[in-house]
């Protein structure tokens, strides 16, 4: 008897607070279905500044059979005309989903935070392409930390400052050295990123045009 009112009241607590949490599900999934066109909307904006202003972007919310459901976000891609939308890692490039995703990232910048760090973001691209997210990347920078890995010299050279980073080996030890690099050292190094040598001078000019773009944004 004891025992038995003891497990209706823990089946009745049990009631409750699965009615509490399907309620606050559905509450959830509700709010992103609603923001989920306006994410998409301004991801296509952020697209046409890293040349893809045909993309078409969207964000799909679904819940599944769980008991409180739980809700999944797909995104799906059409990069270019006349292409139906696909989901992303089917439909996207290395660099579109590169892209992709650094427009993501410029998104949740938005609503605040002191740092940004972004692993090879720019990996897949290159040329005008690349100098577009770099200039993305600049200006996403006016209003936070912004700390971006790339191999890529159209990005480097807008960055306000660069460190190098090498692997060595000291005393027997692997070792990773992190140091400043500017001025002559910089086109040098961006002459390096070129695939030239720092003496080569076709690519010292194209780094000194680099660093001129910085200057003038």
């Amino acid at each position: 008897a004891e025992g038995s009112d003891e497990e209706d009241r823990l089946e009745a607590e049990r009631a409750a607070l699965l009615g509490e949490a399907r309620a606050v599900a559905a509450e959830l999934g509700a709010a992103r279905s609603e923001a989920a066109p306006g994410l998409a909307e301004a991801v296509m904006r952020e697209l046409a500044d890293l040349a893809m202003p045909d993309a078409r972007v969207d964000v799909r919310v679904s819940a599944d059979e769980a008991d409180p459901p739980r809700d999944r976000c797909d995104i799906w891609l059409a990069a270019n005309p006349g292409l139906d939308p696909a989901p992303l890692g089917k439909a996207a490039s290395g660099g579109e989903l590169s892209r992709v995703l650094l427009a993501l990232h410029v998104q949740g910048a938005r609503s605040g935070g002191p740092s940004w760090v972004f692993d090879e973001v720019d990996a897949g691209i290159g040329g005008a392409t690349a100098t577009a997210v770099g200039e993305r990347l600049a200006r996403l920078a006016t209003s936070s930390q912004v700390i971006v890995i790339t191999h890529l010299p159209q990005v480097a050279a807008l960055a306000e400052a660069n460190y190098r980073v090498e692997k060595a080996v000291r005393q027997g030890e692997s070792a990773t050295e992190i140091s400043a690099v500017r001025d002559a050292d910089l086109v040098a190094e961006l002459c390096r990123m070129l695939g030239a040598r720092p003496d080569d001078t076709g690519a010292r000019r194209h780094a000194e045009e680099l660093l001129a773009r910085r200057a003038e944004a």
